[in-house]
């Protein structure tokens, strides 16, 4: 395929070398020594300079939102698509902007403190790595990445090369989460043996066979930029801006989309690690003369999934955390009044304990104990420091921890640091390895259909179905 903007030799010959020296290539990662790369650059103003990697959609309103703390410059702007990147480079008109992240990178690295990447899942590693190796303080969209592997090498560069992260999961830095910690640790629950985690998503088509008719590339899309470590395709009409999400080579799906608000608040609240197995059961359409057909480039319209986890203590149980989508939802608990909303509506979190339940909706908003008369008659020692401001006050928080710099309080505190972010990203996407292995053929036979994935954290390896660590690590694309 022909890139849609010739560039020179010389061009080509540094990109190239940038694309090598940060780890981009189709052998997977690897982290330089930080000494290596000297010290980072430290700006002389008090406002971090920002580049923003993805211009549009997201990527706008946390722009927008980095910029609204007062803390913060949008110094450079890129995006591989002019369309969507119209908006906010009118509100930034003094943001120098670039189509290719590893140009803005290569030239820009000294005027750049930060860095927030919000592209489609399959970018989100190489590109934060990319930045992270060059010392800039990131902030990444959710899911943190679109692999397991690359979650926990993120979360080891962040120390690695000492820089301030975070993840775009905004929810985590709300009071909704930490009143669920409240209730939790003043002992309201008992100890939590199963946790309920739903969506009404995909509100995009999955579990839907790739298109057979070629679209015409749109002349303001670098298409094969877009693309970048997913293979090689021929574009079609309708993938971007939004509907990348339902096909393996470049989104994760509803899980990928919502579970890193939905699941974060039970993570906030039991302290899980690594699951230690999961399951799964998905919802393929069926097309006549009725036959199930099967999409293998394409998440499934729904899914459940169970994940267990051993939690930290002798005399704890294991806990059963199911997460479901597509619109299926767990059984109202028997403590919601019939005319009570269950979480939001179409997503929520449900805790039930030894001693008692509790839910939420998206983003670990409108907590509720249960019965919800209980909501306001407990009312108990706060034990976790709220974060000033609303949705804003978890972007706000990361620039002033960039400010502080790695190591600071500030930076210890964030709600969705790498060390935090990575572990929870890690299991959503343990959901998708489970669904993606469910219906692998071998011998005519489906032997990855409804067994226990078993799985071991520390290695990241399933030890009982040695098919299913194809998706742990894919392999990129070089561009």
């Amino acid at each position: 395929m022909k890139k849609q903007h010739s560039i020179s030799n010389q061009a080509h010959s540094s990109r190239r070398n940038f694309l090598r020296n940060t780890a981009l290539a189709a052998a997977g990662f690897y982290i330089v020594p930080r000494h290596v790369l000297g010290k980072g650059f430290i700006a002389p103003s008090d406002k971090l300079q920002i580049a923003g990697i993805g211009a549009g959609g997201k990527g706008q309103s946390d722009i927008a939102a980095f910029y609204k703390s007062g803390k913060a410059d949008i110094a450079f702007l890129c995006d591989v698509d002019d369309r969507q990147a119209v908006k906010t480079r009118k509100d930034f008109p003094n943001a120098k902007y670039y189509k290719d992240f590893r140009e803005m990178l290569d030239k820009e690295h000294k005027n750049i403190d930060a860095v927030s990447v919000s592209t489609p899942d399959h970018m989100h590693a190489p590109q934060a790595l990319a930045a992270m190796q060059l010392n800039k303080h990131v902030y990444v969209q959710k899911p943190l990445t679109h692999d397991i592997y690359e979650a926990r090498m993120l979360t080891k560069a962040a120390h690695e090369y000492k820089v301030v992260t975070q993840m775009g999961n905004q929810g985590a830095s709300g009071d909704g989460v930490r009143q669920l910690v409240d209730w939790y640790n003043a002992g309201l629950l008992g100890d939590v043996h199963t946790v309920y985690c739903y969506t009404d998503r995909p509100v995009w088509p999955q579990g839907i066979g790739w298109p057979t008719k070629k679209g015409t590339i749109p002349p303001e899309l670098d298409f094969n930029l877009w693309l970048g470590t997913a293979p090689l395709k021929d574009y079609v009409d309708g993938l971007l801006p939004f509907n990348w999400r339902g096909w393996w080579d470049y989104g994760t799906g509803a899980l990928g989309d919502m579970a890193c608000h939905i699941m974060a608040p039970a993570f906030a609240v039991l302290n899980l690690g690594y699951p230690i197995s999961a399951e799964c059961s998905v919802a393929t359409r069926y097309t006549q003369p009725w036959t199930r057909a099967q999409y293998p480039e394409s998440c499934p319209i729904a899914s459940h999934i169970t994940l267990t986890f051993k939690q930290e203590g002798r005399k704890k149980p294991e806990l059963k955390l199911h997460w479901m989508d597509g619109g299926i939802r767990p059984e109202r608990p028997a403590e919601l009044g019939p005319n009570e909303m269950m979480g939001d509506g179409g997503n929520g979190t449900i805790f039930i304990g030894t001693k008692g339940s509790m839910m939420c909706g998206t983003y670990g908003a409108i907590p509720n104990l249960l019965p919800t008369s209980r909501t306001k008659e407990k009312v108990v020692k706060q034990t976790i420091a709220r974060v000033p401001g609303s949705a804003e006050g978890h972007y706000a928080a990361w620039v002033e921890a960039a400010i502080a710099g790695y190591g600071s309080d500030k930076a210890n505190e964030l709600s969705s640091r790498f060390d935090v972010a990575g572990p929870l990203t890690e299991s959503v996407l343990m959901g998708n390895l489970a669904i993606r292995s469910y219906d692998i053929q071998k011998n005519g036979a489906t032997p990855g259909r409804g067994i226990k994935l078993l799985w071991d954290g520390p290695n990241m390896k399933i030890t009982n179905f040695d098919e299913a660590n194809q998706f742990v690590k894919r392999e990129y694309r070089a561009f």
